[in-house]
């Protein structure tokens, strides 16, 4: 019986850490969608930086105009918002929290600063990611600026 019970506190610290070391992993594979967004943006390369997004009409992003419903759109919307490299200008994040909401889902929260000669923008903004197929994935974005 004890080697039964330790047998079973050993599987379940195991499984901890296991947890632990995918959640991590995760995180890094997250941030590293945002670095891949980061130097397309700062490139005006806007369909580049909207790899990052689920490609589906459930997209959801919420801003200054309200809720936009898709991925094309909401591609539109930033190609009107921000057609040239001097209205795009650099972009930098700080993350300020990355959680987890459940197994293949997180939302994070930070911060956006976009250095432009027509004048600086910055504000919030809080993301959910999705695994899908394998790949990190924003179905829901919501910034304000």
């Amino acid at each position: 019986m004890k080697k039964l019970l330790v047998f079973c506190f050993m599987l379940v610290i195991v499984s901890c850490s296991a947890q632990k070391t995918t959640q991590a992993q995760d995180k890094e594979a997250i941030l590293a969608v945002l670095k891949t967004q980061q130097t397309a943006w700062s490139n005006n390369d806007l369909e580049a930086f909207m790899q990052g997004y689920w490609k589906s009409d459930s997209l959801k992003f919420y801003g200054k105009s309200g809720l936009t419903k898709g991925w094309q759109q909401t591609l539109d919307n930033y190609k009107k918002g921000y057609p040239t490299k001097e209205h795009s200008g650099t972009l930098n994040f700080k993350i300020n929290d990355i959680s987890q909401i459940e197994a293949g889902s997180y939302w994070v929260m930070g911060e956006f600063f976009l250095k432009r000669k027509i004048g600086d923008a910055n504000g919030i903004f809080m993301i959910i990611f999705k695994k899908i197929d394998g790949e990190w994935k924003i179905v829901a974005d919501m910034s304000c600026g």
